[in-house]
């Protein structure tokens, strides 16, 4: 179809060319008067003459906006690639700007601490849906303090991550808060009202129970508790768990009530390992609180 089209373009082309240049020589001849057979000629040549044209036309336009879409086509994908680039620039320069929030909060976390504190980097966790057990990388060799008898703090910005187990060379095994064999004196930072938490270690959930809170004491949900300082562990005001059930009842010494860990262990990255800190010297052990309950 496009080569029989093609075929009578390229002969009306033809025969309207020499029609058209003897057309021109003739009027522009001063001599030249038309007689009837020119007449009759030029009745047959215009019809020719104007398709030819139109088609001239046409073609131009036709390769003229092919030319136009090919360039067009060029620039979206030059710009594409641009774009493609610009963005992973975005990405890669918010991945830093979040990295230095982090690391410039640990930074003042630890100057607000006035503790002797290591940095670490967690290089990995247990595969389980609901681990209690994460691994850190130190950047130093351990100090003599950093055993696996130790029990030091880890804290992050969100709060409490756990304590210190098992280390071997620059890698620590920190115990988290949900952990069963975790423990921690704490207080309601809105009423002062003391309590003990312990992980749960549910299979299910994420959650902590807090023991020894009397059932006089006020506690609602949505209340943080914060470390208390007793103990030769952690530091003071350092949030442990917010609260997220309370069972109370109308008889007992204590009331149930369970709590959340601030901390999203799912997207740690960084956390401070306590080794001292000033005003641990002299009080009891966080386990030994159960005796004065």
């Amino acid at each position: 179809m496009l080569k029989r089209y093609r075929d009578a373009a390229v002969v009306l082309i033809a025969l309207a060319i020499p029609f058209w240049f003897l057309r021109f020589s003739m009027q522009n001849d001063p001599r030249y008067r038309e007689t009837p057979a020119d007449s009759l000629m030029l009745q047959v040549v215009t019809p020719i003459q104007y398709a030819a044209a139109t088609l001239a036309r046409n073609l131009g336009g036709i390769v003229s906006d092919y030319v136009y879409l090919v360039d067009v086509k060029e620039d979206n994908a030059s710009l594409a690639a641009q774009k493609a680039r610009l963005e992973a620039r975005v990405r890669k320069l918010e991945g830093l700007e979040a990295e230095n929030r982090r690391l410039r909060g640990l930074l003042g976390l630890r100057n607000h601490l006035k503790a002797d504190v290591v940095s670490a980097e967690v290089i990995s966790k247990d595969t389980s849906e609901f681990f209690r057990v994460a691994h850190v990388s130190i950047d130093k060799p351990p100090a003599e303090e950093l055993k696996s008898d130790a029990r030091l703090p880890v804290i992050s910005l969100d709060g409490v991550v756990g304590t210190t187990a098992t280390v071997a060379g620059s890698t620590v095994e920190v115990q988290l808060v949900v952990d069963a064999g975790f423990a921690v004196d704490v207080v309601v930072e809105r009423t002062g009202a003391r309590g003990f938490v312990r992980g749960s270690g549910s299979e299910a959930e994420y959650r902590c129970r807090v023991e020894y809170v009397k059932r006089t004491d006020e506690v609602e949900v949505g209340d943080l508790l914060v470390t208390s300082g007793w103990g030769r562990r952690f530091p003071p005001g350092i949030p442990v768990a917010r609260v997220a059930q309370v069972i109370r009842r109308d008889f007992g010494i204590y009331q149930t009530v369970l709590a959340e860990p601030t901390v999203d262990f799912s997207r740690l990255r960084e956390v401070l390992i306590v080794m001292s800190h000033a005003g641990s010297e002299g009080a009891p052990k966080d386990g030994a609180k159960t005796s004065q309950r």
